[in-house]
């Protein structure tokens, strides 16, 4: 397969590493605000990991020279929404994921599983913790909201996450802390005050996330629409 790759930071150098080792063929390598958009007309799929600032742009030029385009940025999902359309309006393929690593969206679902189970024990106050690198840029991270969203799902109590402490009891907060190099932490923690139920993951390497974009890359080639983790893995 030809990929495409938009942002050469640590994560598209993963990419690029796992790609090659796979047996893929790196046909463009573009930085987050490159022009040259045109060399990836050559690939069957473009993987995109830039900056909150970026993405929604690299997207839509993807959609327009017809390249189906997967990406990982988090940080600007308030312009999904218009990307959505675009995709449509111009029946392209994109897909969306806070995290490609297939470890972590096992985890989204057995913590769905235990959101549902625990929403009528009350006597447990539930939260998210996440902990990332110094680098990152944004805060909660995608990861950290997605696991906060997908608890809202199923918990009749809460309506809303909010990073940090909150006096409303309707909101989920998260917690975030950064430091050092982790590649990323996260807990959905059920505290009461007897005791406390937590189910946590923990990143080792990105190698984990560039080999879930590999893999969903292999599968989105020829299809079409808006996808996601959940049409990759049938859950």
């Amino acid at each position: 397969m030809k990929i495409g790759i938009i942002g050469y930071g640590k994560m598209g150098k993963a990419i690029e590493r796992i790609a090659l080792d796979s047996g893929h063929e790196i046909v463009a390598i573009l930085d987050e605000n490159d022009e040259s958009f045109d060399t990836l007309k050559k690939a069957d799929v473009a993987i995109e990991f830039t900056s909150p600032s970026s993405a929604f742009t690299n997207l839509k030029k993807c959609i327009d020279i017809g390249v189906p385009v997967l990406s990982g940025t988090t940080g600007w999902l308030g312009q999904q929404p218009a990307l959505i359309e675009y995709c449509k309006e111009h029946d392209g393929t994109y897909f969306y994921a806070s995290n490609y690593s297939i470890g972590v969206n096992l985890f989204f679902k057995i913590n769905e599983l235990v959101a549902e189970l625990m929403n009528s024990h009350t006597e447990y106050q539930p939260h998210v913790e996440e902990i990332h690198h110094v680098h990152k840029k944004d805060s909660p991270s995608g990861t950290g909201i997605t696991l906060a969203e997908r608890m809202l799902k199923h918990l009749t109590n809460k309506k809303n996450w909010l990073e940090g402490d909150s006096t409303n009891s309707e909101d989920l907060s998260i917690y975030s802390k950064r430091g050092g190099e982790v590649p990323g932490t996260h807990s959905a923690v059920y505290a009461s005050e007897m005791d406390n139920i937590t189910l946590t993951h923990t990143a080792y390497t990105r190698d984990s996330f560039a080999l879930g974009a590999i893999k969903v890359a292999e599968w989105l080639k020829n299809k079409k629409g808006i996808l996601t983790m959940s049409d990759f893995m049938g859950m």
